[in-house]
């Protein structure tokens, strides 16, 4: 790795950046330093969401029984053949299954049980007369059609079969799932851990969110929006408050009890911008400046042997460099895919995109009448344009843009 990115050979701050890493290299790095963590246990009324940790099999039949699927009659399909509405044939009734409830005895030729939807078959029956096929006299039934064997049962093992596979590592639990999970027994299930991830966010100048406008300061968006950013991801975020721009404030945050670090802010090459020189002198930070924009100034590094990234404070650069870098990271660690977690459409350009061949471009979209309209493509303090935007596009850093009518591949934000 070069060692232009390193600050133990060389501080940037007041200098600016030697060279920039491309975002393949470091995505390249991040890829041979993210592993998936390890699993827990968990109540299956906490698993919604989670990611399974190993292939789940059924250890018995869903459903245990043949049950009925009509409220009717349990009868011996034998005893129907022929029944129609002029040729009624009568079985006697010899007692009912009810769910939870089940006929203790046999059903013999020319006999029949009332039984309810789900309530188990009884021995000796072979299928379901549905009630609106009967006439019910005091002590028998007279069919007036007939069924076949099996007609309205739902067989042993007709959902789940003992020993089948019922979902596989790595699914994010549905709600459906759960209910699946449930069905087989499943009280408890083995899911991969939450990342932890400490937000970190830095600046003398910030206001906690929800803070009421002060002359000369700011009130943080990046925090909440992280933390957003994190529990979309299958993160769990550590937000203990804004952390003031000294040294040792930010290395005692750096240092938390986590699995990975988002610092926000203090990442560049100002005067207070102490968090790139801090990783470097306590662990390692083998990038500092990434060509691309917005989101140049960000670094990737360990500290601990956990992942700390350093996203720059403007707003859509932090957002844009959390999603190139730090979303990947922790989705790996908790069992997900890395892929991007937006839908995506292809769509023509409005107005044509203008790139720098060397950089890769995160251009806001907005989708009207079928056509991608580029919003901005500066502007990295302007968070509003990300909620106007539908999307974004990536231009990649061999490309110098691309002209009106193109066809382009467009992120959406939703």
């Amino acid at each position: 790795m070069a060692d232009a990115f390193d600050p133990r050979q060389r501080d940037v701050r007041m200098r600016g950046f030697a060279r920039r890493a491309t975002v393949a290299d470091a995505l390249k790095w991040l890829d041979g330093h993210t592993h998936r963590l390890n699993e827990e246990t968990v109540p299956l009324a906490e698993a919604v969401g989670r990611v399974l940790a190993a292939d789940v099999t059924s250890r018995v039949d869903v459903p245990s029984f043949a049950r009925s699927m009509m409220d009717g009659f349990a009868v011996r399909a034998a005893d129907t053949m022929g029944a129609s509405p002029y040729n009624r044939l009568a079985l006697a009734v010899i007692g009912q299954s009810m769910p939870g409830r089940p006929f203790d005895a046999a059903v013999g030729p020319g006999q029949a049980v009332r039984i309810m939807t789900g309530a188990p078959l009884p021995n000796g029956a072979d299928a379901v007369l549905p009630a609106e096929v009967v006439e019910i006299q005091r002590q028998r039934i007279l069919a007036q059609d007939d069924v076949s064997p099996g007609k309205h049962v739902g067989r042993l093992g007709e959902d789940i079969a003992a020993g089948a596979a019922v979902l596989p590592a790595g699914r994010v639990l549905r709600p459906q799932d759960v209910g699946v999970l449930a069905s087989i027994g499943c009280g408890r299930v083995a899911v991969v851990r939450r990342p932890q991830v400490r937000i970190v966010t830095t600046g003398n100048e910030l206001l906690p969110a929800g803070s009421p406008a002060e002359p000369n300061r700011i009130v943080d968006s990046n925090g909440p929006m992280l933390a957003a950013l994190v529990a979309r991801d299958g993160g769990r975020p550590i937000t203990p408050g804004i952390v003031p721009d000294d040294p040792e404030a930010i290395l005692e945050a750096l240092r938390a009890e986590c699995d990975m670090v988002l610092l926000s802010g203090g990442s560049s090459v100002g005067q207070e911008d102490y968090a790139p020189s801090l990783v470097a002198e306590h662990g390692e930070l083998p990038f500092h400046g990434i060509a691309m924009r917005p989101g140049s100034p960000m670094g990737i590094g360990r500290l601990r042997q956990r992942l700390v990234f350093l996203l720059p404070g403007n707003p859509v650069s932090c957002l844009c460099t959390y999603d190139f870098f730090a979303g990947p990271a922790i989705r790996v660690l908790g069992g997900r895919s890395a892929d991007w977690p937006y839908r995506r459409v292809v769509a023509p350009l409005r107005r044509k995109i203008v790139s720098t061949i060397g950089r890769t471009e995160y251009v806001r979209v907005r989708l009207a009448e079928g056509w991608a309209e580029p919003l901005a493509i500066g502007g990295a303090s302007v968070l509003s344009s990300t909620t106007r935007a539908d999307g974004f596009v990536l231009v990649p850093p061999d490309s110098e843009g691309s002209p009106p009518g193109a066809e382009v591949e467009v992120f959406l934000y939703d």
